[in-house]
């Protein structure tokens, strides 16, 4: 069967792999794929919502969705859904969705509920890109979708390791995007803003307390995610209508590092500059 792929090119079906899949965006993703024609590999802890989720997908689609049921916040449940992705010459899409958050002051976070934040949002991305990039560089083709947050690159007074592990999420995209910039694998950063999932439950924040008007459908988010895929964007938020704001703020950050490569202290700190010394006399 041929079909169009993420990029519209005619192919035959690929696998494509979804964390975080038996609820909000990755659900979501798990649906719009498999109306693409991809077959899907369904990763998530919640093996009854699994099953129902795969048995849906094959009889609307016509696809194949297996599911293996794991929690990327243990490390025995990540290797093993990272061992079985690796080297697949089938799969062609990961789509790095699964995440978890935990809103409250540092102070009263517990370490197990920190660890689990950096497992999932953070160490499970990494893990899973580079399970699948060998194989997507040896056939110079290959998607990878990791889902950040705006708080990425801000923080609130109860985010503040819920905002560094998406920070990593986004400089890890960045840093895999210039690293493939000559390559036809392809690297999307998708950066929601406030969503309709259970990820407000788990945080424990109550979302009708949210301003309704600041929130989107998962529905809409992914659909925008993906139309900015097809047209080639490197990053995505769904959410912001000033499209030139992203590169204004990539600008900033690219200037910010280049005026740090001095050798000499900032004037501002009054630090008289200390004449070199001799490479022989050591003054």
């Amino acid at each position: 069967m041929n079909t169009k792929n993420i990029d519209g090119e005619a192919l035959g079906r690929g696998i494509a792999v979804v964390t975080g899949a038996s609820s909000g965006l990755g659900r979501v993703y798990t649906d719009r794929l498999a109306k693409r024609g991809y077959d899907l590999l369904l990763v998530a802890r919640r093996k009854d919502r699994l099953h129902i989720l795969a048995q849906d997908l094959q009889k609307e689609y016509g696809i194949q969705a297996n599911i293996i049921v794991a929690d990327l916040g243990l490390a025995t449940d990540l290797n093993r859904v990272a061992n079985a992705i690796a080297g697949d010459e089938r799969v062609t899409v990961l789509v790095n969705n699964a995440g978890t958050a935990s809103f409250v002051p540092s102070v009263a976070m517990t370490l197990p509920d920190l660890d689990t934040q950096l497992n999932v949002n953070a160490r499970a991305v990494s893990h899973l890109s580079l399970a699948v990039l060998p194989e997507f560089l040896r056939k110079n083709a290959g998607t990878i979708v990791n889902i950040g947050s705006v708080l990425s690159f801000s923080a609130l007074p109860v985010s503040a390791s819920h905002s560094a592990t998406k920070a990593h999420v986004m400089l890890f995209t960045i840093g895999l995007q210039q690293e493939l910039a000559e390559t036809k694998v392809r690297v999307q950063l998708v950066l929601p803003g406030n969503t309709a999932t259970e990820i407000w439950d788990v945080a424990g924040i109550d979302s009708d307390a949210i301003d309704q008007a600041t929130v989107m459908t998962a529905e809409d988010c992914v659909d925008a995610a993906l139309a900015g895929l097809d047209q080639g964007e490197a990053v995505t938020l769904p959410s912001v209508e000033d499209s030139t704001l992203w590169s204004e703020f990539d600008a900033i950050r690219n200037k910010m590092l280049e005026a740090s490569q001095r050798s000499q202290p900032a004037s501002r700190y009054g630090i008289s500059a200390k004449a070199p010394k001799h490479p022989l006399f050591g003054r």
